[in-house]
């Protein structure tokens, strides 16, 4: 008998190689390398008897002879969620929704399931089945009460077994339906090796799971873990075998949530949905441009409005800063919502171009609202907060920024210029300081504060 050849497999990013390594060499981490059967090679046929594979059955079809009718998706019972997707759900697509634990992820797909059942009831669809791994019958339903959900059509399947959510693809035939799997990690599949939630088995699962949905008419959401860099769980290859990818973040302890879209293949991939979270759910936020702005007091000291730009939707936040004499060796530095190295940045080229002894001061900076963006327009509006601050002295009230300092203390202009000038002039806002109206740092001081103050 011959003997099981064998391959290692980093559990990390899902790289192969022929023999163990202390280090992967696909992603870098240490002790990642486990021993796993290794596959047959082009499902059966080995290399060396590849010339002798008989002809495929499907030839290649020339592009302009194909029909040029759209699939015409389905509505999703949420508008709001069906412009962020494009047009709805696709018979046939699969969708990844991944995100942090507790941020809302069930509760989302649970309304989803919902809205969809109510089409069903009517008649406009087939059916909805919610497959969870993590939750049981008893704990969906209780769920489902609680957030007023319940009703006729809503379908659950507790189980961890593939095959059982393969069977729930194949039973909606050619109709059209939608399949919800929370979560992919949970699942296993008796044709992989490992526990569920290894590399081999979230591989085998979500590919016999995409690959059932493609020939049926069904649309199909699978959850993903994430790691603790916030990075979807599992082989990098489950984001490229869908066709949209979903991210919900959010603080758990705040209200509000953002669901972004990473890909889409039916639609634009730099959208953004806001919600609330409410005793019944989530809640879209019909106006989110000056949702994270709240309520604000222009009298005092630290405080700048900017126009920022996630995506194609521009936002107005606010950013907070306090510059405190220091007591230390070394100044305290902190940021809440903004890249850490970026502030010291900042702060440096502050110190710099405008000679001030920041460097005998605590600093700490954060976006208001619990939104974290990361453009480069904030770059101004916190450059001004960190002054109004330092100077003790509130910004001229309806003042907004927006613009990227480079090193040398100029200020440069950022993508989405005009639609930020829009946006800011139909809130009302004035003055206007961008790369347009302030050039230099030494342009925003005189401009905010006069002359420079020792």
């Amino acid at each position: 008998m011959a003997k099981q050849r064998e391959e290692y497999l980093c559990s990390a990013c899902g790289a192969k190689s022929p023999r163990w390594t202390g280090q992967c060499t696909g992603c870098g981490e240490w002790n990642t390398m486990a021993a796993v059967a290794a596959a047959s090679a082009l499902g059966g046929w080995s290399a060396r008897g590849a010339g002798k594979r008989p002809a495929s059955l499907c030839a290649p079809e020339a592009l302009e002879d194909l029909g040029g009718d759209a699939v015409r998706a389905r509505p999703t019972g949420i508008p709001a969620l069906d412009g962020l997707l494009g047009a709805g759900l696709v018979p046939g697509a699969a969708l990844l929704l991944g995100g942090e634990p507790g941020v809302g992820k069930s509760t989302l797909l649970l309304q989803l399931a919902a809205r969809q059942a109510e089409l069903d009831a009517k008649g406009k669809h087939a059916r909805t089945v919610y497959v969870s791994g993590e939750e049981s019958l008893a704990q969906i339903r209780g769920r489902a009460e609680r957030l007023g959900l319940l009703g006729p059509g809503l379908l659950a399947l507790a189980t961890n077994n593939a095959d059982e959510a393969l069977d729930v693809v194949a039973g909606m035939g050619q109709n059209p339906g939608l399949i919800i799997v929370d979560s992919v990690q949970t699942l296993a599949s008796p044709r992989a090796e490992g526990i569920p939630g290894s590399v081999s088995q979230v591989r085998a699962v979500s590919g016999e799971l995409v690959e059932a949905v493609k020939r049926s008419q069904a649309t199909l959401v699978l959850v993903g873990h994430v790691t603790k860099d916030g990075q979807i769980a599992g082989p990098k290859l489950l984001e490229h075998m869908v066709d949209t990818v979903l991210y919900l973040e959010g603080d758990r302890r705040d209200y509000s949530r953002v669901l972004r879209v990473l890909k889409n293949r039916f639609g634009p991939s730099d959208e953004l949905l806001v919600f609330t979270m409410e005793e019944k759910g989530l809640s879209v936020v019909d106006d989110p441009s000056t949702f994270f702005l709240g309520a604000r007091d222009a009298s005092l000291s630290g405080a700048a409005v900017s126009v920022a730009m996630d995506g194609r939707r521009p936002f107005a936040v606010e950013i907070q800063a306090l510059a405190t004499k220091s007591f230390l060796s070394i100044p305290r530095r902190a940021a809440l919502g903004f890249d850490a190295n970026r502030l010291h940045l900042l702060l440096a080229v502050l110190e710099k171009r405008l000679k001030l002894p920041l460097g005998q001061f605590d600093i700490y900076v954060k976006q208001g609202g619990g939104l974290a963006l990361r453009d480069p327009g904030l770059d101004l509006g916190l450059a001004a907060a960190v002054l109004s601050s330092y100077y003790d002295a509130p910004l001229p009230e309806g003042a907004v920024f927006w613009g990227e300092l480079d090193l040398n203390g100029h200020v440069r202009p950022v993508a989405g210029h005009e639609t930020r000038l829009k946006q800011a002039s139909r809130l009302g806002y004035g003055p206007l300081l961008h790369s347009g109206t302030c050039k230099t740092l030494d342009d925003l001081r005189q401009a905010l504060f006069g002359k420079a103050r020792p």
